[in-house]
């Protein structure tokens, strides 16, 4: 039995008003640990334990890190979660809902990763948050399910960070034969290695994170994600933080769930900028989740950005 569900396809009349098209949401923040990445990351999970690791362990304070603790819980199996000083008490608490032992080691993600890293053992597997082709095999799941509804999209909406979830919609949209369906792959301001990637026609470190949508947060995308550009129709795009905070808060007042930045900057394509979509009647959007932000965190953030340009 898989470790995530099957979570509702549904008209979104809201946003369908606004960009004066028909938008459909695939509402995976209705995850158990409140995001898509329980989809790959519990596939992995299942086929490291089949191999016969006995510990996970993640570097992740974040969707990925949750995802890793919630699999952990289900499968028996003990879980280390390395997060960095930066991580919030909200997501450490949530970790440690799921049983996780959770470690604070550094400044910042890759600091936490390197210890992470040295923490493995023979019996142990590392629970990487986007590059595993274990993880775009399970993601790509999301796109099965849309599938078996009958509906084709025109187009697919969806938020790059390390490009996890770029791979798995790709590989998702390539198995169910719709090699037509483009996907508009969206990031914030001050996170986008992907965009940076596209434009080099390679991989690129950002030199800093600035964004406040740290789970898109990747200074370098996998190269699975920069390949995908190449075998499929893919159209980056970079909104503004202003933009993804609204969003999350229309998306709450309109649907009634909240979601963090790096999922309200797929939406803010439809709230702030519907004419990008000119040609397509039928949007596909992925509402990835987010399960460690809260609602007085997002305008916190609003607040500082009220004086950024847009």
């Amino acid at each position: 039995m898989a470790l995530h569900i099957e979570t509702p396809l549904v008209e979104s009349r809201p946003l369908s008003l606004i960009a004066e098209r028909s938008v459909y949401l695939k509402l995976d923040a209705l995850q158990p640990p409140g995001s898509f990445k329980i989809r790959g990351i519990g596939l992995a999970c299942e086929t490291y334990l089949a191999r016969g690791a006995q510990r996970f362990i993640s570097s992740s304070g974040g969707n990925a890190g949750l995802a890793v603790a919630y699999a952990g819980r289900r499968l028996g199996v003990p879980v280390i979660v390395v997060v960095p000083e930066t991580t919030s008490n909200k997501a450490k608490e949530l970790l440690r809902m799921e049983d996780a032992e959770v470690i604070v080691y550094g400044a910042s993600w890759q600091e936490a990763n390197a210890f992470a890293q040295s923490l493995l053992g023979e019996t142990d597997a590392f629970l990487h948050p986007f590059d595993d082709p274990l993880l775009w095999q399970g993601h790509a799941s999301m796109i099965d399910e849309v599938a078996q509804t009958g509906y084709k999209p025109d187009a697919v909406l969806l938020s790059v960070g390390g490009g996890g979830l770029l791979s798995g919609v790709v590989e998702g949209l390539q198995r169910n034969k719709w090699h037509d369906v483009p996907v508009f792959a969206i990031e914030t301001e001050g996170a986008a290695s992907f965009h940076a990637a596209v434009n080099a026609g390679h991989t690129v470190e950002l030199d800093s994170i600035t964004s406040v949508a740290t789970s898109l947060g990747a200074k370098r995308v996998c190269e699975r994600a920069l390949q995908c550009a190449k075998e499929h129709p893919i159209h980056s795009v970079v909104i503004s933080d202003k933009n993804a905070l609204a969003a999350c808060e229309r998306f709450l007042d309109d649907h009634r769930i909240l979601v963090e930045p790096a999922c309200g900057v797929s939406l803010a394509m439809v709230y702030d900028h519907a004419q990008m979509l000119e040609g397509y009647k039928n949007i596909l959007v992925i509402v990835c989740g987010g399960a460690t932000t809260t609602i007085d965190q997002i305008r916190d953030w609003s607040g500082k950005n009220r004086i950024q340009p847009c």
